[in-house]
């Protein structure tokens, strides 16, 4: 059996480097995570004026499908016109002319990454990362000897981040 040194030694080397690893990847998910705070805002969206040729006499109902815009809700009608959230739509001609807000590409290609499905094909990826980071939570606990005055303080500092963590899921 390894002795308790070996296995220390062993986590602290892993957790040094694969903690310089994941180093970009970590800076994408701080960044993206803070710009997802704001989603509901538009502080980092830039407003993206569209024109965009669909089948004439689409249904109130069909519109918002086939501009692929959920949530598309047709407030008003003139003549043939229908004006809906940030545009209009001309049953006559087909012609939808719209405006949507958008993250600029690199923020939103971090938010894609940083939101990533199980259906799309890097997701193994995230997965990977993510067993990284909770092996950075069980290694730090390898860093320091147990008898040390650094590991008891720490584990002071653990226990207060779990009550933070507990308050911020519940309150």
């Amino acid at each position: 059996m390894a002795s308790k040194r070996s296995v220390s030694l062993k986590m602290r080397i892993v957790h040094r480097y694969l903690g310089f690893f994941l180093v970009g990847i970590m800076a994408v998910y701080a960044l993206s995570g803070i710009v997802l705070i704001f989603r509901d805002t538009d502080i980092f969206k830039k407003t993206i004026e569209i024109e965009k040729q669909v089948a004439p006499n689409l249904k109130k109902n069909e519109l918002g499908p086939q501009l692929k815009l959920r949530r598309l809700k047709v407030e008003k009608v003139d003549g043939n016109i229908y004006h809906f959230n940030n545009g209009t739509y001309n049953v006559d001609t087909g012609v939808a002319n719209y405006t949507i807000k958008r993250l600029p590409f690199v923020l939103d290609k971090m938010a894609h990454l940083h939101k990533s499905k199980s259906g799309e094909p890097l997701f193994f990826l995230n997965i990977f990362f993510g067993l990284s980071l909770f092996f950075f939570v069980v290694s730090a606990f390898w860093m320091y000897l147990p008898k040390t005055p650094v590991f008891k303080k720490g584990l002071y500092f653990t226990f207060a981040g779990i009550v933070l963590t507990l308050i911020l899921l519940f309150v």
